[in-house]
């Protein structure tokens, strides 16, 4: 298979294997999407299939032959697989390929690594980084078998190898450590918005299903949305009011992606933390997508690795522009429960069916009626505005105040409490969310 597209990038060779284990696990257009991202300009892919792959090359003599002509013929700089190589088989391939060699977990890497932005995803992405290039860094070096030597440096006898590994260690206990600051900040956050009844609603999905424009659309925020894998890997968080639900913590997550290489999972486990913590997970689903189908296997086999495959799911089958004659829809099971909204999040259609069905999963319960206070509950009535829970008000011929209150049943009971009042009610009734 060859491209035919304006030079842009480091020119690359793609290499998929359909490895009968593996087969039916990956796509080679999303392989195909994931150079791209890279940055990389795929000039050739080269296909084929094997049982299972050959210890020193990972492909067979034959195999090799052709990719080493392709690479000749085009002058490649590098050359990709899409799976996960041993640092012996990505060393044989370099030297006989006479190029650069990079796996399917270093190319996720090095997208991760472009797109971090904030101080902790950037340290998420080294420490995965690190850990990748721990077994690797033979690579390129041609003294690590040598001893330290010289006037003023004789020691223990620790080889420069031995050197480079202490000092990988070394980062690497530095990094998890401060990423286990990081951790107990979230859930010192967590707690926070536990104390406050604040619902946690977590987008998860496969990467490009829409998650951070339907998240913009939702919250009006300005989060960075591109129609590429991995556009966004930073977890932002947004608060939002939903009636007969009051306020709701939104939060993005980093999207998946068919075998999303372990150390990734590890390094960004305090983010994933979001979701294994929310109390409703929103699972966006690109409905155009051929593959969607192994994609929502793929997404919960994360959530199952992180703990929040018990967390209750609402389906988001995004991008229904992209499909004839689909009209945004709500789905409910037998129960009248919410399974399923059918929406477009670039269109801005289907966003009142999506606010609907999370109130129903995620409010408590409301309450509505009219409160009488006296002269003297001032602060109790500024409270209640500050809750943003009165519809009305005026002031009775006596002096009291009347108000009519729209608001959580446990939101009441905490102003009640924190006031040590009992103002008079009237016509107060709890309202099934």
């Amino acid at each position: 298979m060859f491209f035919d597209r304006p030079k842009s990038g480091e020119l690359s060779i793609l290499v998929h294997i359909d490895i009968y284990e593996e087969r039916g696990t990956s796509d080679p257009r999303e392989f195909e999407e994931l150079a791209l991202s890279a940055g990389a300009d795929p000039v050739a892919m080269l296909t084929g299939a094997r049982s299972t792959p050959t210890a020193r090359y990972f492909v067979g003599t034959g195999k090799l032959d052709e990719l080493k002509a392709l690479v000749q013929e085009h002058e490649a700089e590098l050359v990709i697989f899409n799976h996960t190589l041993r640092p012996s088989q990505e060393r044989n391939l370099e030297a006989v390929l006479q190029c650069r060699v990079l796996d399917r977990t270093s190319l996720i890497l090095d997208i991760f690594a472009q797109r971090a932005r904030t101080h902790e995803g950037k340290l998420q992405v080294e420490l995965a980084q690190l850990q990748h290039v721990a077994t690797r860094l033979i690579r390129g070096w041609t003294h690590l078998e040598r001893q330290k030597g010289g006037i003023g440096m004789r020691g223990p006898g620790e080889t420069q190898l031995e050197t480079d590994r202490r000092l990988l260690r070394e980062r690497i206990k530095s990094i998890q450590a401060r990423l286990e600051k990081v951790r107990k900040q979230r859930d010192q956050g967590r707690r926070s918005r536990t104390r406050a009844d604040i619902p946690v609603v977590s987008l998860v999905g496969y990467t490009n299903a829409g998650k951070s424009t339907l998240f913009n659309a939702i919250t009006d925020a300005d989060v960075y949305a591109e129609n590429q894998l991995f556009a966004t890997l930073d977890p932002t968080m947004r608060r939002v009011e939903l009636d007969d639900v009051g306020a709701v913590i939104l939060a993005d997550t980093v999207g998946f992606i068919s075998r999303l290489p372990h150390k990734l999972v590890e390094a960004f486990r305090a983010t994933l933390e979001e979701a294994a913590s929310a109390d409703l997970l929103l699972h966006i689903i690109d409905a155009a997508d051929a593959e969607r189908l192994r994609n929502i296997d793929e997404v919960q086999k994360v959530l199952e690795e992180i703990g929040a495959s018990e967390i209750p799911q609402l389906l988001v089958y995004n991008k229904i522009d992209l499909l004839s004659d689909m009209e945004p829809r709500l789905d409910r099971n037998d129960q009248g429960i919410p399974v399923a909204v059918w929406l477009s999040a670039q269109k801005k259609e289907g966003l009142a069916l999506l606010e609907q069905a999370i109130s129903e999963l995620v409010g408590t319960n409301m309450c509505h009626g009219r409160v009488y206070l006296a002269p003297t509950m001032g602060s109790l009535r500024a409270r209640f505005h500050r809750a943003n829970a009165v519809l009305n008000e005026q002031y009775l011929d006596d002096g009291r105040c009347e108000l009519e209150l729209r608001l959580p049943e446990i939101d009441f009971s905490r102003i009640l409490a924190a006031e040590s009042a009992t103002p008079e009610l009237t016509g107060w009734l709890p309202i099934s969310a």
